[in-house]
């Protein structure tokens, strides 16, 4: 995850909502998990009923991770990985290719939907690491739920297209990110994306997940065993995707905690470290899903970000989360723009 912070000059007046499909004070949420007294709980926005029954596999997410098992910094060790991206989509039946730029090349590839007033869900992650971490976690973990979902939904055929963006160069400023969104092509029909930043190291110690300064909530937890989603207030029909919603589900996944973003981030930088950014800065939707990556991770950024320190039922429930919304949203035909701001923002 980048530390670089964007400062996003964004004229508009955003909703706040406490919940992803209601309106009032801004608010995490935490699913699946008492709310908070002070939260307002409203009914989400409801997607279409069917209900997801892909699995991801575990065993081939730790394989892609071990298989990325090294650092990914160097142009030779980045071209390495785009290798690697390049075969595995070919070999589950995509057809990627690279989109260069002046510090590198991101992995591209799409498959259509069969309504084409339906728009696209783009998922993404980036590849690269930073000098001398080998990145289990930022950000092998993320690459791997993608290289899963794309084998699992590929041969699918849902309302919406499904385009995948695999970032180079993100722990240098967004590059890879920043060279997408300046192509207006790969704009069109844009419905919404899902970023993920680090899906694989979970806590469970009292006082061991932390959080931003300056958020507008009571934290719901001081441990990290669950999956936060960051998405920008203006879109929260893309950010209500993630809210569990499968009653009786026994399946032994991790809570989720949404949290809606006014004004773009400007007031919390901290949220603006990843390639969700540059799509905000555009007015696009687009919502950051991971494990809070420093804020709980205390090998982020270092040598020991192995995978050995990832915790598998954790990532495997997480990649699990991400499959089951990123379905819903290309079930979907509905608009994933707030509908009245207006009326959000006076409440």
């Amino acid at each position: 995850m980048c530390v670089i912070v964007l400062l996003l000059a964004v004229a508009c007046a955003v909703s706040r909502s406490p919940d992803p499909g209601s309106t009032g004070t801004p608010a995490v949420n935490a699913h699946d998990r008492q709310a908070s007294p002070s939260a307002t709980v409203s009914p989400p926005v409801q997607f279409p009923a069917r209900i997801p029954s892909l699995t991801v596999e575990a065993d081939r997410l730790f394989q892609h991770i071990q298989a990325l098992n090294f650092e990914r910094y160097s142009e030779r060790d980045r071209q390495r990985t785009r290798e690697y991206l390049l075969q595995t989509l070919t070999h589950v039946g995509w057809q990627p290719r690279l989109q260069r730029f002046e510090v590198g090349s991101n992995v591209l590839a799409q498959r259509t939907g069969t309504d084409p007033h339906a728009g696209t869900i783009l998922l993404t992650a980036h590849f690269d690491t930073v000098e001398g971490s080998p990145g289990a976690d930022d950000n092998a973990s993320a690459i791997a739920t993608v290289l899963e979902i794309a084998r699992l939904l590929g041969p699918s055929r849902t309302p919406r297209a499904l385009q995948l963006a695999l970032f180079d160069a993100e722990e240098i400023g967004l590059r890879g990110s920043l060279a997408f969104t300046a192509n207006p092509t790969n704009l069109t029909n844009l419905a919404g994306v899902v970023n993920l930043e680090m899906l694989g190291y979970a806590c469970h110690k009292a006082g061991c997940q932390h959080y931003p300064a300056g958020l507008p909530v009571t934290p719901p937890s001081d441990r990290g065993d669950f999956l936060g989603v960051v998405g920008d207030q203006e879109h929260l029909p893309l950010l209500n995707a993630f809210v569990p919603s499968r009653t009786g589900d026994k399946r032994a996944l991790p809570s989720v905690v949404t949290l809606p973003i006014p004004f773009k981030g400007i007031f919390t930088p901290d949220v603006l470290r990843s390639d969700h950014a540059p799509f905000w800065a555009r007015n696009i939707g687009a919502v950051m899903v991971g494990d809070t990556a420093s804020f709980r991770n205390p090998h982020y950024h270092q040598p020991s970000d192995t995978p050995e320190t990832l915790d598998r039922t954790f990532l495997a429930g997480a990649a699990q989360r991400v499959l089951d919304a990123v379905t819903q949203l290309l079930n979907s035909t509905q608009p994933l723009t707030t509908t009245d701001p207006a009326s959000a923002a006076s409440s």
